[in-house]
């Protein structure tokens, strides 16, 4: 298959769940990919399966300097980038906003939030020089609806930033052919999801229309064609994954 072939990705927090089967998806439709996480045990395992495809960089997505050596590396590797996916996030603590710490607060907004911005500013400069790139930045449906999002005013607040921040984004670089898009799962069978509820998705499921939480492949095919020329009219929008949950 050869949807992406030519292309070159950085995918972030990419070692298992959704970031694995994005790269995964990413390589077998032709693209080179350098996907990066805090799991380098994990990150090893992926690079050594996938092959010459892919780089793995052990990556802190709060850090500037960090960000710098990710594309320069993309950049040496492959060369300029071309898609860019902010998939590295975390759940943080679930407690109510007079009950969360500072300390936990700024640091669900540092890894889901101010990483989604670093990404972007590191990988800009490369797509211009590619004349082009897709940005897919993932929220959640935490960042369309609050009630859905477990009582945390730290993720569901960084998860509606991703959103805004990706129509600021799409505004600025549509000229230059950037597109840049939000994506938002629902319940999805992920080291998160298990840590949320539990790996069957718990009581989440009876909310769910479609009776099921679902497989990460089925967020990195929405997340492939938002990469792929396919989408190349489709910008600074949010794209539900949710089984019809947001529908009720």
């Amino acid at each position: 298959m050869s949807r992406l072939q030519g292309k070159v990705a950085i995918v972030t927090g990419a070692a298992q769940g959704m970031g694995a089967s994005h790269v995964r998806n990413f390589v077998a439709e032709g693209a080179k990919v350098v996907f990066t996480d805090v799991n380098a045990e994990g990150g090893r395992a992926l690079a050594s399966e996938l092959g010459d495809d892919v780089r793995f960089v052990q990556q802190d997505v709060t850090s500037w300097d960090a960000w710098q050596k990710v594309v320069a590396e993309a950049e040496t590797a492959f060369g300029n980038v071309t898609i860019l996916v902010n998939n590295a996030g975390i759940l943080g603590p679930i407690a109510k906003t007079a009950d969360i710490s500072e300390e936990d607060f700024l640091k669900v907004c540092a890894i889901n939030q101010n990483a989604v911005y670093l990404g972007m500013k590191a990988v800009i400069p490369s797509m211009l020089k590619a004349k082009g790139g897709s940005i897919i930045n993932v929220s959640s449906i935490a960042g369309m609806a609050a009630n859905y999002g477990f009582p945390s005013l730290a993720y569901v607040g960084s998860k509606f930033a991703v959103r805004g921040m990706s129509k600021a984004t799409a505004i600025e670089y549509g000229a230059d052919n950037i597109r840049v898009n939000s994506v938002h799962p629902g319940f999805i069978q992920t080291p998160m999801m298990v840590e949320g509820t539990d790996e069957n998705g718990g009581e989440a499921v009876s909310m769910i229309p479609l009776g099921r939480i679902a497989r990460a492949s089925e967020v990195s095919n929405l997340v492939l064609f938002l990469a792929s020329d396919e989408s190349s009219y489709i910008t600074g929008h949010e794209h539900v994954v949710d089984g019809g949950l947001l529908a009720q």
